[in-house]
């Protein structure tokens, strides 16, 4: 039996098939399911088996999931959409008799106001009324969702936003990829997990004065974070050339952050991968080009 990750050509599900690599899972027994399978002729150059999946087009999920044991189901980008897909995948895991499918939602997706959750909900509701075997991962916010705030910051010497004390427990996306494959490779060998529900997150849930503190020892150079209230800074971002609706989700998530919808430190994430989480500050010196760090 083999293990499947969809989205495979992405930030994340790439990293949990090096993931699964890594742990010494064959490449054989590895699917990668992209919408593109050019996007990762690296991977089958490798022996990873690469099969098309489009999460439009329930033929191919049928025909990438033929004989998978577990799924990585790595939730889709397009936020409007992803119920829809995300059922697709699901009717097709049951088609192909698919053992388990473990799922990458958002932080207490089901019972939270955070303005993505919605979707996540709907999907875990669609996974508990298939009849699958499931494992949910919860994922918190990933550090790199900050690099674009530290490149600016190299040439403004600031990180603006509403979040005012709010603070978030983000890890590395490689640390919750790494979890992803821990809990396929434990699903598959003795159907660890069955029915889990992980709420993954960083060891510290740092604060925006962190985060500008960990933006200035990468950069080499003073940052400062300044406060701003949610008005101030939906001008803000519309004045950047940010269109209404795109400014008022921003604006929005960081409500969510203010309200403290994102600082949960479970230690769930540690737990699973027997180490601590990616600090902040390695995180960001990670992710940030190398021409923009000192």
């Amino acid at each position: 039996m083999t293990i499947a990750v969809t989205g495979a050509s992405g930030h994340l599900g790439r990293l949990v098939v090096e993931s699964l690599l890594a742990r010494d899972v064959a490449p054989g027994d590895v699917v990668a399911a992209v919408r593109t399978t050019s996007a990762v002729a690296d991977l089958a150059g490798r022996g990873v088996v690469v099969r098309e999946a489009d999460y439009d087009r329930p033929e191919t999920l049928r025909d990438a999931l033929a004989g998978v044991g577990v799924l990585v189901l790595v939730s889709g980008s397009e936020v409007g959409r992803r119920v829809e897909q995300h059922g697709n995948v699901v009717e097709a895991a049951r088609a192909a008799g698919v053992a388990r499918v473990v799922y990458t939602s958002a932080p207490r997706a089901t019972t939270s106001a955070l303005v993505l959750a919605p979707e996540h909900k709907a999907t875990e509701e669609l996974l508990a009324a298939s009849g699958l075997s499931t494992t949910v991962l919860r994922n918190n916010w990933y550090t790199e969702n900050y690099v674009a705030d530290v490149e600016r910051a190299r040439e403004t010497g600031e990180i603006v936003a509403s979040v005012g004390d709010g603070r978030v427990a983000s890890a590395s996306r490689a640390d919750f990829a790494e979890a992803a494959a821990v809990v396929a490779v434990d699903a598959l060998r003795d159907g660890s997990h069955d029915g889990a529900v992980h709420e993954l997150g960083g060891d510290v849930a740092w604060s925006y004065d962190d985060l500008a503190a960990a933006a200035a020892e990468v950069l080499g150079r003073p940052v400062a974070y300044r406060r701003v209230t949610p008005e101030q800074h939906r001008e803000l971002l519309v004045g950047a050339g940010l269109d209404e609706g795109t400014a008022g989700f921003v604006v929005a998530l960081d409500g969510n952050i203010r309200d403290g919808l994102l600082s949960e430190a479970s230690g769930d994430l540690a737990r699973l991968l027997g180490r601590p989480t990616t600090p902040l500050v390695e995180g960001l010196r990670a992710a940030v080009p190398s021409e923009a760090r000192a």
